[in-house]
């Protein structure tokens, strides 16, 4: 039958022109070119059914149709409810699949015993700990199950303990997850949560239903191949990635808009200027609206912030014009992203649940719903991120097993989490390139804390952001005895010990209100969300719930409040502990990394930042701090990342040399292993596959000091290139002839080498500037080796030690052309 459609295209008839301006925002054209396609007409709006009728007339059962066509629909969406895929389980003795819940405790208990096992090796011990990680482990699961998530965590320890299994590694932790002993007990985490006092009502809480959330760091060149995995076994039709949008913002949407309107860039430039970008904060740029209360709106209006606006916008109609239509197009989707680790596994194929779309350019596509739609059709994101740390310990295991066959079975959970040498270098602020220390300010706090045990790294981790940083004189000078530590209430002792009395955690918030204000933690959790949201009611009945348990406790109202009002404070920027102890755990290893195994812990960090040069520069420094050298790179021994050869020597990486690549490092490196070390530079012309190493790449080898090992002329190395190239091609073509003509010895003289196209050697200047556009900076001297002790003399300090002040710093460097 014949239907009544319409092609929509906006909303109202309004939006005709700013959906003119955001096709040209995407098609890069403006909006007065007379050459451009319009695919579009205003009348494609969503029209009401009146409208509808009257376009229609003439068919009035075309109209009528589509309300049949609505009849014939029989889809129908389960919302608001979690829709997982059947996790298979064993097979009982009669044949049938064991029941998911019976399997899951049988599971959770097997892998504790296995936990408990490696915590308290000694059996004594271990069984007068066992009854309390029992008791534990039985009330999460018991929750679990009551909450129906018992395949989450299944399908989520599969996909890990495949991982683990098959090389990928996978971090200790993220989020509140690493609360949960359950998720201990599974391999999901890897650090004991009752050790540490880690809440699982922080991750899942009892009394407020809400499907759980483990965000999973795994080895990024190994992510995949776990998505992989997920695919295969689920099923490819029911795997997907996520969608992302990018709206415009308003600074972003001016800067378009002005462009599709064919304005000059510094005109338009001078507008987005006046537009304010505070850290966190959503600006505007639509109109004030009435009775506006700046104190209570959520969003900046950038009218009222920079009032310039409004002058310029009614002093000039082009200015009005464009402001308008950035306006209406501010908070549209310009772009449309991929999700960063979010992965839907849906109970059949995702097309059943949701859209999907092909990326231009990808083999895979991504659902057409975000994050946020997908869950409020039940679909469930699990998060397979990739964290740049977990490759560099494993690459650095590499090292280490490669250089020590003995310690073949090396293994991060094993190593001791009281290492004094490694507190050493957290206290002296060594901890370039130490996950979660690394920034100049973290070195600072770490001098001064000088941190002595496990428990103060996780507390580091937390203070060492916006809010919190106003506590760390405290917590440092509590620490170091300077500063007596007192404590809100006397009962708060046992909850507060850890951090000298210092509110840091979220669960601190949560146990406080359970020891003072009879909470469960369940309710003390909501307690936690609801002071973080700030809403008055909600608050002012938690008062009253916090007044009258602490009053069973013989604490009047006057100090109940004072503590209430205290806890309220540090809720809104207390931090996860549980994270910041996983965390702490990777930061923990990679310093232990570093104190062990130095050259190994280089090599590998620099191996992953090969292509910033800023970065190598960085480590290449801190590096030098522990007496680490570089063997310079060499056509020879080099290989396409940084290797260790000794405790104090690493193989500089030829892949780290600019305008190589690793397709052109791997040809020299299988012409060397099938032909031996290269004799010459001519032999190196010949035997490698100049398809792969170009000459730019040749050229940049040269200027890197990689031929030096061969011939250290490197001015007439770099003025042979060409003589090099052409004398292999030929010699390529005489072997080609089949030796028709080859009598005697006339095939060996047709093997000479040229010489050497002759060049002035280079002084030592333009041999070092040369060897910084290969490499990004000095490696075999530098230009301040001359007059460098003279310099450090009156000059005390590095640029990149210096902080903003306003004092005048006396500063050397080199005038370069």
């Amino acid at each position: 039958p014949v239907v009544a459609t319409h092609p929509i295209q906006f909303l109202g008839e309004e939006d005709f022109e700013a959906h003119e301006a955001r096709v040209c925002v995407a098609e890069g054209e403006t909006l007065a070119n007379p050459k451009r396609t319009k695919r579009f007409l205003p009348s494609q709006y969503f029209k009401t059914q009146a409208q509808m009728r009257e376009l229609f007339k003439d068919i009035p059962s075309a109209v009528q149709n589509t309300v049949e066509i609505a009849r014939r629909c029989s889809l129908t969406l389960v919302l608001g409810k979690p829709q997982l895929p059947n996790f298979p389980t064993p097979l009982l003795d009669d044949g049938t699949p064991m029941p998911m819940e019976q399997y899951f405790r049988e599971l959770s208990h097997e892998g504790l015993v296995g936990r408990l096992k490696h915590l308290f090796p000694n059996e004594a011990e271990r069984e007068k700990e066992r009854p309390r990680y029992v008791e534990r482990l039985d009330f999460e699961l018991n929750t679990i199950i009551k909450m129906g998530f018992p395949g989450y965590f299944l399908i989520v320890s599969d996909f890990i303990r495949w991982a683990k299994a098959n090389g990928c590694p996978v971090g200790p932790g993220r989020g509140s997850g690493a609360g949960s002993l359950v998720a201990y007990a599974l391999l999901i985490t890897d650090l004991d949560p009752l050790k540490y006092n880690l809440l699982f009502e922080r991750f899942l809480n009892p009394e407020r239903v809400s499907m759980p959330d483990f965000d999973i760091d795994f080895c990024q060149g190994n992510r995949d191949r776990v998505i992989d995995y997920v695919k295969d076994k689920y099923g490819r039709p029911a795997v997907s990635q996520i969608a992302t949008f990018g709206t415009m913002a308003a600074k972003a949407a001016l800067r378009d808009i002005g462009r599709v309107l064919g304005m000059g860039y510094g005109h338009v430039d001078s507008i987005a200027k006046l537009i304010p970008a505070p850290p966190g904060k959503t600006v505007t740029l639509a109109k004030l609206p009435p009775n506006f209360d700046p104190d209570k709106a959520k969003v900046i209006y950038a009218r009222h912030e920079a009032p310039e606006l409004e002058e310029r916008e009614a002093a000039d109609e082009e200015v009005a014009e464009l402001l308008k239509l950035a306006a209406r197009v501010e908070g549209m989707v310009r772009n449309i992203g991929m999700h960063a680790g979010g992965v839907l596994i849906a109970p059949g194929k995702i097309t059943d649940f949701c859209p999907q779309y092909q990326q231009p350019g990808s083999t895979s596509a991504v659902s057409q719903f975000d994050k946020d739609d997908v869950e409020a059709i039940g679909l469930v994101k699990f998060d397979f991120l990739g964290l740049a740390t977990l490759t560099i310990l494993e690459l650095a295991k590499d090292f280490i097993v490669a250089r020590y066959p003995e310690r073949k079975d090396f293994d991060w959970a094993n190593v001791p989490l009281d290492d004094r040498k490694v507190f050493k270098l957290f206290g002296d602020g060594y901890s370039e390139s130490v996950f979660q220390f690394e920034s100049p300010g973290m070195q600072r706090l770490l001098k001064d804390a000088k941190p002595s045990r496990f428990e103060d790294l996780i507390a580091l981790v937390s203070l060492y952001r916006p809010g919190p940083m106003d506590l760390i004189p405290s917590f440092v000078a509590r620490k170091h005895g300077k500063e007596t530590i007192e404590y809100p209430h006397p009962l708060l002792g046992q909850v507060l010990e850890e951090t000298y009395g210092v509110f840091v955690y979220q669960e601190q918030v949560m146990q406080a209100a359970q020891v003072l204000g009879g909470y469960s933690l369940g309710g003390a959790d909501m307690l936690r969300r609801a002071m973080g949201k700030k809403k008055a009611e909600e608050m002012a009945m938690h008062r009253e719930i916090f007044r009258k348990g602490a009053a069973e406790k013989s604490i009047d109202q006057a100090k109940a409040d004072e503590v209430f009002d205290l806890m309220e404070k540090f809720a809104g920027y207390g931090f996860n502990k549980s994270h910041a102890a996983a965390y702490a755990l990777l930061s923990y290893h990679t310093a232990w990394l570093k104190a062990h195994y130095t050259a190994e812990f280089y090599a590998a960090n620099m191996t992953i930042e090969m292509d910033d040069t800023d970065k190598l520069k960085v480590l290449l420094n801190d590096a030098k701090i522990f007496g680490i050298e570089f063997q310079s790179p060499c056509v020879n021994k080099g290989v396409y990342r940084f290797e260790p050869i000794t405790n104090r020597l690493v193989n500089y990486g030829l892949g780290a040399v600019k305008g190589t690549g690793r397709g052109a490092i791997e040809a020299i490196i299988t012409a060397r292993e099938s032909g031996g070390p290269f004799l010459s530079f001519y032999d190196f012309c010949l035997r490698v596959d100049r398809k792969a190493v170009n000459k730019r790449a040749v050229e940049a080898l040269i200027k890197a000091g990689a031929f030096d090992s061969i011939n250290p002329e490197r001015a007439k190395l770099l003025a042979s290139v060409g003589r090099g190239y052409t004398h292999a091609d030929t010699q390529e073509a005489n072997a080609d002839q089949g030796g028709l003509f080859d009598f005697g010895d006339s095939h060996a003289a047709s093997h000479v080498e040229p010489d050497l196209v002759d060049a002035a050697v280079w002084s030592i200047k333009e041999r070092l500037s040369l060897e910084k556009t290969a490499i990004g900076f000095y490696l075999s001297g530098h230009l301040f080796d001359q007059s460098g002790a003279e310099v450090r003399r009156i000059v005390k300090r590095q640029v990149a030690d210096l902080q903003d002040s306003r004092d005048p710093v006396l500063v050397a460097g080199i005038v370069s052309d």
